[in-house]
């Protein structure tokens, strides 16, 4: 495209008019199935008059090669910049000669380029039922062809994520500009057959006849390799490949492998189930063990607390990280028994400042607590570690947050997270926490501080103080938390700890006792009717 820029635009608009003529000529028209088709066009700014009127061709020659109709193809369109304006929707015209005067009427806006809100747009209004698309349950493929000339301004991967988890086939062509990483981010897989970089009228051509043959009821499978691992079906918009019974395709969408045996069954698992042949069996998160009904997972039962977590919400953590921390945050939480009665979680964020994003009362169920684990944002900000302890002391284990009155005994513990050294003073607020009997545990990851961790922790530090050098490899502290924050994790098996007020503990205790004082005294028994024997022997033999 690059060397006709400087075409007469008359010389321009007569070889378009040709292409269009030749696009025509190039085959039988398409007859399709029904298809709901959506044309996305960029008329930013830098969208040049001579470059619009050959995205405006374009759409007139595409258009005279499609099946249109009510009953086949639905076309609609839609033009953007810095907003998003509707052409014409799927259901206004029927008919093709409507459609190619509409079109050729179209004022570019000559704004910016909000890609994302186009597609955004095309998802929300241009495909729903108002706007003509059929209903999804009609099964009618929905396909968005979005042409551009520029990089996005704003964010397009995440909202064309959700347009294809919709079920909106997306094609992406670039004209002279464009930005490819944005094209291959938006286009559905696989992206060799749905991104197009244009940089000549060639390959607008090439392009046009390649969208031709996608919608049309072509045998797709007989031309080339189309690298279908088992088999290879023609459809409306292309070959698409499938898997023999017991098999799942893959993401590339040619490969296959054997079934997951745990999405064909109801099988329980509280938490990981693992294929195995024809069966499978049931995984639980490290530092917890598998119960009998080998489905369920043992939880801190004994040992109900009050747990509030100071998390870093630091610049230094970064935002993947900041992810990993959230993880690592639920994987404590699953080893809790969390309920009203147990144990009660909440969550603090600190940076530069401090933000309680859920308190001690609020949630009843792990489940509760980890969907609000995720949905906490980033700060990214300083680290006031100092501050956040404060805030703990003061405001976190009130009963007004949730915490348990004291005479009821319940044990306040505190977990603070960190990655680097504190912007401010910790000794005062770290000290007061233990002498509010807050029993308090530190860790540190990356360029967390040491000293800082030994004097945030309670004593011993061996028994509080964690750290791990990397995020990616932190879950290996999850055993030394389980053991500390639940006590009777460190007895050994078969012996349950138990609080020796307890009549029932009582009890038992003064029957092995008594078994104990019992067995003794037959031993006993025994030994003295051994000796007297001796003693005997040894009379006679004299």
């Amino acid at each position: 495209m690059r060397g006709l820029l400087c075409w007469p635009l008359s010389l321009l608009l007569l070889f378009l008019q040709s292409w269009e003529t030749q696009l025509q000529s190039a085959g039988p028209r398409c007859y399709s199935g029904p298809l709901d088709l959506v044309f996305m066009i960029d008329s930013s700014r830098s969208v040049r008059p001579f470059e619009f009127e050959t995205m405006r061709q374009f759409l007139v020659g595409l258009l005279r090669s499609l099946d249109v109709g009510l009953n086949t193809t639905r076309v609609g369109v839609i033009q953007y910049s810095s907003q998003v304006q509707s052409v014409f929707p799927l259901r206004a015209f029927s008919r093709r000669e409507d459609m190619e005067r509409a079109i050729r009427a179209v004022v570019p806006l000559a704004q910016g380029t909000m890609t994302g809100l186009a597609i955004q747009y095309a998802m929300n209004v241009a495909f729903s039922e108002a706007e003509g698309a059929r209903p999804s349950e009609e099964r009618v493929p929905r396909v968005l062809v979005i042409v551009t000339d520029g990089r996005p301004q704003d964010r397009v991967a995440e909202v064309a994520a959700q347009a294809r988890a919709r079920g909106i086939e997306i094609y992406a062509v670039g004209v002279q500009r464009a930005d490819v990483g944005s094209l291959r981010a938006m286009a559905s897989p696989p992206l060799d057959q749905h991104v197009f970089l244009v940089e000549s009228f060639d390959l607008i051509q090439e392009f046009g006849l390649q969208f031709q043959g996608r919608l049309c009821a072509i045998d797709y499978c007989s031309f080339g390799n189309h690298s279908c691992q088992h088999e290879c079906v023609s459809t409306s918009v292309g070959p698409q490949c499938r898997c023999r019974e017991g098999y799942d395709l893959l993401p590339d969408g040619r490969s296959c492998r054997v079934r997951d045996f745990c999405n064909g069954v109801d099988h329980g698992c509280e938490f990981q189930c693992v294929s195995e042949g024809l069966s499978f069996h049931c995984l639980c998160p490290e530092g917890r063990r598998l119960q009998a009904d080998g489905r369920s997972c043992d939880r801190c039962r004994e040992g109900h607390v009050d747990l509030v977590l100071l998390v870093d919400g630091s610049k230094s953590v970064r935002p993947q990280n900041f992810e990993l921390v959230k993880r690592f945050v639920n994987q404590i939480v699953d080893f809790l028994d969390v309920s009203p009665e147990g144990t009660r979680v909440g969550l603090v964020q600190f940076s530069s400042r401090v933000r309680t994003e859920f308190p001690l009362g609020r949630y009843g169920t792990a489940a509760e607590v980890k969907q609000a684990v995720l949905a906490v944002e980033y700060m990214e900000r300083g680290t006031m570690t100092g501050l956040a302890l404060r805030h703990m002391v003061e405001h976190s284990f009130s009963e007004a947050q949730g915490a348990r009155p004291r005479d009821l005994n319940v044990p306040r513990v505190g977990l603070v997270f960190t990655d680097g050294r504190s912007q401010d003073d910790i000794s005062v607020w770290a000290a007061r926490a233990k002498e509010e009997g807050i029993v308090m545990y530190a860790v540190g990851v990356g360029k967390a501080v040491e000293e800082e961790l030994r004097e945030i922790a309670s004593e011993p530090p061996e028994l509080h103080v964690s750290y791990s050098p990397d995020f990616s490899t932190m879950t290996h502290l999850l055993e030394n938390l389980k053991g500390s924050i639940c006590p009777e994790e460190g007895i050994s098996a078969g012996t349950e700890l138990r609080s020796p007020c307890e009549c029932e503990s009582l009890v038992e205790f003064q029957g092995r006792t008594l078994g104990a004082l019992e067995s003794l005294t037959q031993n006993l028994a025994r030994l003295t009717e051994r000796l007297e024997e001796l003693e005997n022997q040894l009379a006679n033999r004299k």
